[in-house]
């Protein structure tokens, strides 16, 4: 099998409804936009049977990989696990749960074309008010206080080039700064609009608290670092 231009990581907590679905639909965008390709799914511990399906889809798609997590970590983890283990050297990141339109996919290799990574925004969010809410509040509050002109943080579809997340600081939470981080290490990133779906099977693991109450709190760690770290590119 030929090296991956393009890894796709998928973190999946008791997402076992989705997988087979999110794994098809990925493949049929994947196929077309004609580059080799591997899908990299990171179990965080789940609790249904997961491992379970993927180890069946294996079976016939050599290109689908999976890391297990020992313990539940978290998404941050999850991502950092794909990108340690991603052979691609364009990395793609959403969630495994449908609610974003992988026919997108195309768009965003466009749009890496000329910088370093690319976000996207969600428009005509389909999600719970208190999802919509709780991330308006979130992300309005971040923007105050960091002003990085990133318009959706909570949003997950993103694509990179490997070489910009070499020195990406994991710790909990990292992936709702990826692109601050990124910006302060003088990457250029850029946002796309991309389509949003209702929820179809499963439930979101996250309350309000998680989007909001801990993700100001870490704004201003950010802050933080911001002001007091350095680019890693100093010569």
């Amino acid at each position: 099998m030929p090296e991956p231009c393009i890894s796709v990581i998928l973190p999946c907590y008791n997402e076992a409804e989705n997988l087979e679905e999110v794994v098809t639909e990925l493949e049929s965008v994947l196929t077309q936009v004609n580059q080799t390709f591997e899908v990299i799914l990171v179990d965080d511990h789940s609790t249904d049977n997961s491992p379970t399906i993927v180890h069946m889809l294996q079976k016939t798609r050599p290109h689908l990989r999976l890391f297990i997590h020992k313990k539940n970590f978290g998404q941050s983890a999850a991502f950092m696990t794909g990108f340690q283990n991603a052979k691609g050297k364009i990395l793609i990141t959403l969630d495994a749960d449908q609610q974003y339109d992988v026919s997108d996919i195309p768009h965003f290799l466009e749009a890496l074309k000329d910088c370093d990574a690319v976000c996207g925004i969600r428009q005509k969010r389909k999600d719970s008010w208190e999802k919509i809410v709780s991330s308006r509040i979130a992300n309005g509050v971040r923007n105050w206080i960091l002003k990085d002109g990133i318009h959706d943080a909570g949003c997950t579809f993103r694509a990179f080039h490997k070489k910009a997340l070499v020195h990406l600081i994991p710790f909990q939470g990292m992936h709702r700064f990826f692109p601050m981080l990124l910006k302060s290490q003088g990457t250029h990133v850029k946002e796309i609009m991309v389509q949003h779906r209702p929820r179809a099977k499963g439930q979101t693991k996250y309350g309000m608290w998680d989007r909001l109450g801990v993700g100001i709190w870490d704004t201003f760690a950010m802050l933080w670092y911001r002001k007091r770290g350095f680019p890693a590119d100093r010569l």
